[in-house]
């Protein structure tokens, strides 16, 4: 299996890896949100690798953006987890 065989396949776990990202960003307790934000900005890395290869430009900024915006989301439920875990030592 040559390497354009192997990036283009990559495509597919990229595709897994965000569906598993989504499902966890929509968590109800922030620390699985923040892993499922961890796991949107593999899954921005594994597209941005994919569209490098198929110099699909508009795919890389998207992906890029989705990026920064995962990285705002982890700051942001950082806050809560520390919350949580504040609560869970009091009860």
């Amino acid at each position: 299996m040559d390497l354009d065989t192997l990036i283009d396949f990559l495509q597919w776990p990229a595709m897994a890896v965000t569906l598993g990202a989504a499902f966890l960003v929509g968590a109800r307790h922030a620390r699985r949100r923040i892993f499922g934000f961890y796991t949107f900005i593999a899954s921005n890395i594994l597209w941005i690798a994919w569209g490098l290869h198929d110099e699909a430009w508009a795919l890389i900024l998207l992906q890029a953006g989705l990026l920064a915006m995962n990285v705002r989301g982890i700051f942001r439920n950082h806050k809560e987890a520390e919350a949580e875990t504040r609560e869970e030592a009091a009860a």
